[in-house]
């Protein structure tokens, strides 16, 4: 029984130590870790127009202050608050009957200097007709032909007060000075006027037809300037370059505008040029003072490098780079200087070239140096959280 005993204990030794063996074996193949799958997209040129978006502001066609040209007393305001005014409607009414006083008088003394230049043109007559037969002396007819030039011209200041009353008088009723939409009134009936103070009495806007204006950046401009130069932009025809718009809630406005100037002065304190285009309203969709996006066609790039946005990264100095797929299958980091997102992509100036690959999904899998299964990007929408894995992976 002893050694029986003896010998189970001999082989549980036995077995114990192969077991211990084949752990320290290191002669076992290890299985290789599959390669993460990434998408990527491989950068061709291709023909773009670059098109800048700018902020800007919109503004009526024209405005026109409502001002009164004679002091008075309102009597009535003769349109609606809003409403569409043509040029020349009546729009308050000054009580007229102060001027047509004044015009009755201007009238009583036109008909006396009428009358006094009427007789000083007989006496003249008569004068001149005894001065040849000598019964006047020349003397006499000198004096005579004088008092009919002040008849005369007594007559001529007579008529031009007629004529101001009767401006004055026309000029009781205020009118439209332009087409448009006129606004509130600020003064109501009752309230006194005098002439060409400086509180309107309301506003018209024509809308028909509104500006957009908006700055950009004279560095922006000398940079384009220099691109056209260097020959790396062709210039857009006159009749292909357009002006658009993207109204308050992003949808594009439907009708396109067209670039009326640049202005030849950069602003000292903001280093902008101010531009402004020209857009159709004809439902008065666009407001002033409504704030807007205007994308303007600058040129076109025939040779264009373009990736979609989230293929863009920021390293831990803020500078933009992509990773990059390099024919050994593995990852690595390229900085990378950018242009305009046009079209939903960014044009690429500098870094790239064609016929490379760029991850666009992914990143959460790789690290630099690492090597992938690259796949071809199918056009699925940037997940929100690789901006969290770049930082993490910039941590490493």
């Amino acid at each position: 029984m002893l050694a029986r005993r003896h010998a189970i204990s001999s082989l549980a030794l036995l077995g114990c130590t192969v077991l211990l063996a084949g752990c320290n074996d290191t002669g076992v193949a290890a299985v290789p870790p599959e390669r993460p799958e990434v998408a990527v997209v491989t950068v061709e040129p291709a023909p773009r127009t670059i098109v800048r978006e700018l902020p800007g502001r919109i503004a009526p066609l024209r405005v026109a202050d409502v001002r009164p040209r004679v002091s008075g007393i309102i009597v009535a305001r003769l349109f609606e608050q809003g409403s569409t005014v043509k040029a020349g409607d009546a729009l308050y009414q000054i009580d007229p009957k102060p001027f047509e006083v004044e015009l009755q008088a201007a009238e009583a003394a036109l008909a006396k200097a009428e009358a006094a230049l009427q007789q000083a043109s007989q006496h003249a007559t008569r004068i001149e007709i005894l001065a040849r037969s000598h019964a006047a002396s020349q003397a006499t007819n000198e004096q005579a032909i004088a008092t009919l030039a002040q008849a005369a011209a007594d007559r001529a200041a007579r008529d031009a007060d007629v004529a101001r009353a009767r401006l004055n008088l026309g000029y009781a009723t205020i009118r439209a000075p332009i087409s448009g939409i006129i606004g509130a009134a600020l003064l109501s009936e009752g309230a006194l006027v005098v002439q060409n103070e400086s509180q309107p009495l309301a506003t018209i806007q024509q809308l028909d037809s509104v500006y957009a204006d908006f700055t950009q950046s004279v560095t922006e401009l000398n940079r384009l300037r220099r691109d056209f130069e260097r020959g790396d932009l062709d210039r857009v025809a006159e009749d292909a370059a357009k002006v658009r718009l993207v109204v308050d809630d992003g949808t594009l406005y439907p009708l396109d505008g067209k670039l009326l100037f640049s202005e030849a002065k950069v602003d000292a304190n903001t280093g902008q040029v101010t531009l402004r285009g020209q857009f159709n309203n004809p439902k008065r969709e666009l407001l002033p003072g409504l704030f807007v996006r205007v994308q303007l066609e600058q040129g076109r790039d025939p040779d264009a490098l373009a990736v979609p946005p989230q293929a863009i990264q920021r390293n831990a100095s803020g500078a933009a780079e992509v990773f990059v797929v390099k024919d050994d299958g593995r990852i690595a980091a390229q900085p990378v200087r950018t242009g305009a997102l046009v079209d939903g992509q960014w044009l690429v100036s500098e870094g790239l070239k064609p016929g490379q690959r760029v991850v666009v999904e992914g990143f959460q899998k790789f690290a630099v140096g690492d090597a992938v299964n690259a796949m071809p990007w199918k056009g699925t929408e940037y997940s929100d959280a690789s901006d969290g894995v770049a930082r993490a992976r910039q941590a490493r």
